[in-house]
């Protein structure tokens, strides 16, 4: 047991580990997230719906979407900033890789009469020689990331912009890094059997690198048949850390912005959106 509670409470090394596609491919806990996406109340999966008016309105006039505009959303989850921009008449294009997301956001696009292109794959692999005007990828996605993540998903980003088209994502900021506590918890049926519908305890071990700006949620869980471990990683950035990495892959940020609806920068804030486009 003594050896067992070692390696539950281990820390691993920055991005050692990576359960991302498991979490959101999971039969079980990507339908959970879905219930998270549809909450109206609650910031879990997606914000609250009436956040999602005000930035999906701010990103729209912001950007002049309309019928010739064509835009990808990366991590659309059910589609509820999609289905907002296609009904300007847009081209639009989501792509997740959690199977129940996706047919809920087909399922709204039929309802309403849109045509808006779903793909299912993992992004980092997403290929295409479309060009577009718009590039979202929003709720902190980004942040999720590791390094060379990253540096793959802003190689893509250039090559996908149109010359003059933009990118506009969030992130956590140096302040949210600040006020995370490192914790170790352990809780029967945490997160009120987010993790299995099985009975199961699970332990909870919340670790922060300084050098990196780094935090991780590690979540062991047990159930009667099965152990599992879900790695939740949040890189937080400052201006300078964002700007660094983007000047890095030849692309510049415009504009900082409190978050995706236009707010007014301010370094108090947990986290922060930015507006790039290509350097050259």
């Amino acid at each position: 047991m003594f050896n067992k509670l070692l390696e539950i409470n281990k820390r691993p090394k920055p991005f050692e580990f990576y359960t991302a596609e498991e979490l959101w491919t999971d039969e079980y806990t990507s339908q959970k997230m879905l219930e998270y996406h549809l909450n109206e109340s609650i910031d879990a999966a997606s914000r609250n719906h009436k956040f999602i008016n005000k930035s999906s309105d701010w990103i729209i006039e912001k950007f002049n979407i309309n019928k010739k505009s064509k835009i990808i959303d990366f991590g659309c989850g059910p589609g509820l900033y999609t289905l907002k921009f296609a009904k300007t008449g847009a081209d639009i294009t989501g792509i997740d890789f959690s199977k129940s997301s996706l047919d809920y956001a087909r399922e709204q696009a039929d309802k309403n009469n849109l045509k808006i292109n779903y793909i299912k794959t993992n992004y980092l692999e997403y290929e295409t020689v479309e060009k577009y005007d718009l590039i979202t990828m929003i709720m902190c996605d980004f942040a999720a990331l590791s390094y060379s993540q990253r540096k793959i998903m802003l190689s893509k980003f250039y090559n996908l912009l149109k010359p003059n088209g933009n990118i506009l994502l969030d992130v956590y900021s140096i302040n949210y890094f600040n006020l995370k506590q490192e914790q170790a918890i352990y809780e029967f049926n945490l997160l009120n059997k987010f993790w299995s519908k099985e009975d199961y305890y699970c332990f909870l071990n919340s670790f922060k690198y300084d050098n990196e700006k780094l935090i991780l949620d590690k979540y062991t869980i047990y159930n009667k048949t099965e152990k599992r471990i879900v790695y939740n990683w949040l890189q937080c950035f400052s201006k300078e850390s964002i700007k660094k990495e983007f000047e890095e892959n030849k692309l510049i940020i415009k504009e900082f912005y409190a978050n995706v609806s236009g707010d007014i920068y301010n370094d108090n804030f947990n986290e922060f959106a930015i507006v790039a486009n290509k350097r050259d």
